[in-house]
C-alpha cells in the first residue's frame, strides 16, 4: 500500500511512459480552512483521468472539465488561485471562504519522475526543485528540517518517507501496522532477532532487521520524526529497547500489554537507569480507545495516537487505552491486551 502522494508520482510516471501528456499539481498556498494540506498532489492525464487530490473534489471537478475542453496545452509552470472572491468560494465549495494556491507543471522526461522514484525506493527523503520558468528539474537529498518552499523562479518539494517508525516484534499485529504506516508516508523498520519469527514474514516496502532492538535504537539516532512502538510482549526485547527509545529525540515511545503489564513495565523500566520524565512518556497501554478487539483494528488505534501526538493533539482531547471507561453502572469497557 502507497502512501497518496508515491500513488501520483507512479501513475504519473506510468502515463509518461505510454506516451500520455499529464500535468502534476501541487497545493503551495492556503488561506481560511481547506480540506487539503500544502504539499498535496494530485496528476491529471490528458484523458481526464486523475490520482491523488487538491481538495474535497470541487477544484479536480474545474480541473479536469478544462482538460477535456481545451487538452493539456501548458508548455510551462504555472501558478493558479482559487477561491479568491466570495462567488469563486461559493462555486468551487472552499469551506469558510478558503483559498487555494496551486502549482500547475507539465510532466515529460524531462521531469524526472522515474528517477525521483528510483531514489524513492532506496527510502531517500528527496528534495525537487523547479524552475517555475523553463520547467527544468534538479534532484538533492534533502537536507535536515527542510520544507517546501516556493520563490520568484522555483519551487521545492520534498518527497519520500517524511517519518520513521521501528516496529519491535514481527506478529501479525505488526504487518497491519507496517502497512498503514507505510501509506502515512512512514519508513517502516521491523525488529525481531526471533527466527522464528520473521520466517514468511513479509511487508513491500518495509524493512525488516534481524538485530536485538535496543542495539538497533541506538544505531538509527532517533530523532523528532521517529516513532517506536514495542509489540513482543518479552520484556528481554521491548524493554531495553524502550529504555534507549525514551532517551532519544523520538516523538512517540509506545508498548502494548494491559494496565498491569504496563504497570510492572514501568517499575522496571525505573530500575534502569531511565528518570521519572522520561519514563512520562512511555505511551502503554498503546492506542486510543475505540473499541478495537481485532490486530487490524488495534494498528488503527495505535496509528491514531501516534498521529495525535504527532500533530500536537492535547492528550486531555484524546481518549486513551489508559484511561478507565465505565459506563454507569458497569464495569469498564476498556479491551486489555495482555
Amino acid at each position: 500500500m502507497d502512501s497518496i502522494d508515491l500513488e501520483v508520482l507512479k501513475t504519473s510516471a506510468g502515463w509518461i511512459a505510454a506516451g500520455h501528456r499529464c500535468e502534476l499539481v501541487t497545493v503551495i498556498k492556503t488561506w481560511g480552512s481547506s480540506p487539503r494540506p500544502i504539499g498535496a498532489t494530485l496528476a491529471i492525464c490528458d484523458d481526464g483521468r486523475v490520482v491523488g487530490s487538491v481538495s474535497g473534489g470541487c477544484i479536480e471537478d474545474d480541473l479536469i472539465e478544462r482538460v477535456r475542453v481545451h487538452g493539456i496545452v501548458r508548455s510551462a509552470p504555472e501558478i493558479v488561485s482559487y477561491g479568491i472572491s466570495a462567488d469563486e468560494a461559493h462555486r468551487f465549495g472552499l469551506p469558510c471562504g478558503g483559498t487555494i494556491e496551486l502549482a500547475i507543471e507539465p510532466l515529460g522526461a524531462h521531469s524526472r519522475i522515474a528517477e525521483l522514484l528510483q531514489r524513492l525506493e532506496q527510502h531517500e527523503l528527496v528534495e525537487r526543485r523547479l524552475d517555475l520558468r523553463s520547467g527544468a528539474v534538479t534532484l538533492a537529498k534533502a537536507p535536515a528540517g527542510a520544507v517546501l518552499s516556493v520563490g520568484e523562479h522555483s519551487m521545492t518539494t520534498l518527497h519520500g518517507p517524511r517519518w520513521r517508525l521501528l516496529i519491535i516484534g514481527a506478529g501479525q499485529l505488526s504487518r497491519f501496522l507496517a502497512q498503514i504506516a507505510i501509506a502515512m508516508d512512514y519508513h517502516v523498520v521491523v525488529c525481531d532477532p526471533r527466527e522464528e519469527y520473521r520466517a514468511g514474514w513479509q511487508v513491500d516496502g518495509v524493512e525488516l532487521v534481524h538485530a536485538m532492538p535496543d542495539d538497533l535504537v541506538l544505531e538509527l539516532k532517533l530523532d523528532h520524526r521517529s516513532a517506536v512502538v514495542a509489540l513482543t510482549h518479552d520484556p528481554k526485547l521491548d524493554d531495553l529497547a524502550l529504555m534507549e527509545a525514551l532517551k532519544s529525540e523520538a516523538f512517540y515511545v509506545g508498548a502494548i500489554g494491559s494496565r498491569l503489564n504496563n504497570s510492572k513495565r514501568r517499575e522496571r523500566l525505573l530500575q534502569f537507569d531511565v528518570s521519572a520524565a522520561q519514563l512520562a512518556r512511555l505511551h502503554g497501554p498503546i492506542g486510543l480507545y475505540i473499541g478495537s478487539k481485532t490486530p487490524a483494528e488495534i494498528a488503527i488505534s495505535i496509528l491514531a495516537e501516534m498521529t495525535a501526538v504527532k500533530n500536537g493533539v492535547p492528550a486531555e482531547l484524546q481518549i486513551q487505552h489508559a484511561a478507565a471507561l465505565t459506563p454507569p453502572g458497569g464495569n469498564a469497557c476498556l479491551v486489555e491486551l495482555s
